[in-house]
């Protein structure tokens, strides 16, 4: 930007323009004017001239200028320094140290300046070497600061062009407000006694406000400011900080001490995220912030790092039989701070499961109750992995290790009772649940099923066990399972995508297929219609090969009833030719219509129980020998098809003497006075107890089978390599098998193999094998 102004010349009169070459200052009579740039024209129309002129010479400080100047400027600062008036104009002072810069007085005049403020720290440091009470003497250091603060401010402002030009050009150099830190560093806290005792104090303030006690936040935080600012904050407090004594204190317990009795543990757990919460306040209040992380550090391993195992020894086994689902996910979210405390807290849950699960399974008191305890675990466990342990997939993977180790500590016993348990559960039918809990439950029995290892036994055993308690027959889009209608599409479809996928073999009778359809039984049921009689006949065929196999039993039928069956023969094989048609009277079952003092009831029985029942229509009372001669039924079913009925919850006949064994001898009569709040009554037949010759039975069919998938297992390997020694066939037939072999029975199926010339040994080599096509 130009400024113009006109000056007159005496000699010839000329116009002379001033453009900016510089801007002059006036100061104590001192000019310093730039150079100038002059246009001439002596005649009208000619070119113009440009005339550059040289600059002026710099004038000279007059003398004695340079010490004066100082003196009024270490006034200043020692006024500023003792807290009273100054005599001059802060813009006098400013202006006074830009003249002396200008004139490359800067070096000196830094020296003068630090030299003074050295001066003046120094003589401070004798008040703080007396005694003095801690409170007294942590106000007093802070006053300190907070007076070397504001006159530093005060003092940089003077000298700001100093600071702006000569500091700034030299980088060696601190800049004033720096120099004034450094100062206060090192002749103040840097003092051993001083130093000692400003960092005893504040720690403890922190302690007492630690254990209650109401402290001066604000001189706290006055004061941590200070040992940020100075840089001793990461140094000698800290390492304060981090003593045990110090940095924290436990009202429950002392830091060495070992941690109080079990039911301590949750309130142990609770200080600890209180005083994790009170450090993030302090922080957040009086503390640096870039202090956060290791003092929260220091926290976690004080109260946690050491004391993982020792928590978790005496407080886990508590939180979890009581199923403490909040101090449970404080737990989690404690340990999972520490590092490593998750791995710690995932052994030890795994060691809980283990042994919990192992004590259900191994006591045979237990057996009643075993499945029903393992359906209830897992859903206690599952809740805890889901709401405390935030999903870990470690924790899901370690729960379903702990199962399979517990629940195979008894070989075979679990899946007998899960076979017998879902017997049980079917049997209650809609008594106690309906079909979609039903669904729910059978699919919670899979998944302990599924924990068993060796699918073959398992299966197996729970297979015969199945077939033995289990009956399944149809009726047009239901099935029924002792007289409780499941939906086909509920109850089929999800045991076939859950037991036949798991490899139980090709012999599962689960998809055991029902003839005849829903068409064929509107057919007959029409039929029916024209028949003489009151006896209304429902007849179920099940395809053999899909369905277990039955033993036939003959017994002797009302001869109505055998009327029927001869007609239903003849109607089925007139509509399908070339089959055969086997009764299966232990799967029958009958509704019956009595009459007893109370009223009419209808009475849902088996088709043994039918029989027995009608014989008391021709006579009042009836002996074992008489009714096993009239009905013909097997004298171990008799026996618990009358223990059903006289024996049971709903007894409709007496019987003498009275116990709980059907016995020789014993004699049996109507109840008339029978009384029940129900209208249609069922009546469940016992059950016959599985004996130890069909347990080993069991065991010896299992065996067997497992022979031939070893067998077929050896052939499908050699035939594909053709040759191999003994440790490679070993190792692949372990890699194929899904259950346990020991190494004594693999090699009696080698050699067996060999025998009826599978295989051979190598001439050359007795330890390989050769594949005989």
């Amino acid at each position: 930007m130009a400024e113009e102004s006109s000056a007159s010349c005496s000699s010839n009169k000329m116009k002379t323009v001033f453009l900016a070459g510089g801007v002059g200052h006036h100061a104590n009579g001192l000019t310093k004017t730039a150079g100038s740039t002059t246009f001439s024209n002596s005649k009208p129309g000619a070119a113009k001239k440009l005339v550059i002129k040289n600059f002026k010479e710099k004038p000279k400080l007059p003398e004695n200028y340079t010490h004066e100047t100082w003196q009024k400027l270490k006034e200043a600062v020692e006024a500023i320094q003792n807290s009273i008036s100054i005599k001059y104009n802060l813009e006098e002072l400013y202006q006074a140290v830009e003249n002396l810069c200008s004139h490359k007085i800067s070096a000196k005049l830094y020296k003068q300046l630090q030299v003074v403020c050295e001066d003046h720290i120094k003589a401070q440091i004798d008040q703080f070497r007396e005694y003095l009470f801690l409170t007294l003497f942590l106000k007093k250091i802070d006053k300190c600061w907070q007076d070397h603060c504001r006159q530093m401010i005060m003092i940089r402002s003077i000298f700001l062009f100093l600071d702006r030009t000569y500091v700034l050009q030299n980088s060696m150099l601190p800049s004033v407000w720096d120099m004034g830190l450094e100062l206060f560093r090192f002749y103040i806290i840097s003092d051993m006694k001083v130093q000692s005792k400003t960092i005893d104090g504040i720690l403890l303030l922190i302690e007492r406000e630690r254990s209650g006690e109401t402290v001066d936040r604000s001189l706290l935080r006055s004061l941590l400011s200070m040992l940020s600012d100075l840089q001793v904050w990461l140094s000698p407090f800290t390492q304060g900080m981090g003593k045990p004594t110090q940095w924290i204190s436990c009202p429950i317990r002392p830091v060495n001490q070992p941690l109080a009795p079990t039911p301590v543990v949750p309130d142990y757990l609770h200080h600890v995220n209180k005083r994790l919460e009170e450090e993030a306040d302090r922080v957040i209040t009086y503390l640096d912030q870039s202090t956060q992380k290791p003092l929260i550090a220091t926290v976690e391993k004080q109260l946690l790092g050491e004391h993982l195992t020792a928590t978790l020894q005496k407080g886990l086994n508590h939180l979890l039989d009581e199923n403490r689902i909040q101090d449970l996910c404080l737990l989690y979210q404690l340990f999972s701070r520490v590092r490593g405390g998750v791995l710690v807290l995932l052994q030890h849950w795994i060691e809980y499961i283990k042994a919990f699960g192992s004590t259900m399974v191994i006591n045979p008191e237990k057996d009643k109750t075993m499945v029903q305890e393992l359906l209830d675990f897992k859903d206690k466990v599952d809740h805890i992995i889901h709401v405390c342990f935030m999903k870990n997939e470690k924790f899901v993977n370690a729960m379903k290790e702990a199962f399979e180790t517990f629940i195979n500590k008894r070989t075979n016993k679990p899946a007998e009772l899960i076979a017998k348990h879902v017997d049980w559960k079917l049997r209650a039918g809609n008594k106690e649940a309906t079909d979609e809990e039903l669904e729910k439950m059978l699919d919670k029995i899979m998944i302990i099923f599924r924990f068993i290892y060796g699918n073959v036994v398992p299966t197996y055993s729970f297979m015969v066990m199945w077939s033995q308690h289990i009956h399944l027959w149809s009726c047009g889009p239901n099935m029924f399972i002792y007289g409780h209608v499941v939906p086909t599409g509920s109850f089929m479809v999800m045991w076939s995508q859950h037991v036949h996928l798991w490899s139980c073999g090709p012999n599962m009778f689960i998809y055991g297929h029902v003839v005849p359809t829903c068409s064929f039984m509107v057919m007959w049921s029409q039929h029916c219609q024209n028949l003489p009689g009151n006896i209304e006949l429902t007849v179920n065929i099940l395809t053999m090969g899909y369905w277990p196999t039955y033993v036939p039993m003959e017994v002797h039928l009302l001869p109505e009833m055998v009327r029927l069956q001869e007609i239903f023969k003849t109607f089925y094989l007139g509509k399908h030719s070339g089959r055969k048609l086997q009764w299966q009277s232990t799967l029958g079952h009958c509704v019956l219509k009595a009459e007893f003092k109370e009223g009419k009831k209808e009475l849902q029985v088996s088709l043994f129980q039918t029989l027995v029942l009608l014989m008391f229509n021709e006579g009042e009372e009836f002996t074992l020998e008489e009714i096993k001669l009239a009905t013909g039924i097997e004298d171990g079913e008799l026996r618990r098809t009358l223990q059903s009925l006289a024996c049971g919850k709903a007894r409709v006949i007496h019987k003498v003497p009275k116990s709980k064994d059907v016995e020789d001898g014993d004699k049996f009569s109507c109840n008339d006075d029978f009384k029940h709040k129900l209208f249609r009554i069922k009546i469940n037949q016992i059950q016959m107890k599985e004996t130890v010759e069909e347990q080993a039975s069991t065991t010896e069919r299992v065996y067997q089978d497992r022979q031939y998938q070893i067998d077929a297992a050896i052939v499908r390997i050699m035939k594909m390599r053709k040759t191999l020694s003994h440790n490679l066939l070993v190792s692949e037939v372990y890699n194929q098998l899904k259950f346990p072999v020991k190494p004594a029975d693999l090699k009696k199926r080698i050699e067996s193999l060999i025998d009826r010339d599978y295989m051979e040994r190598d001439k050359e080599n007795p330890n390989q094998y050769n594949y005989v096509a």
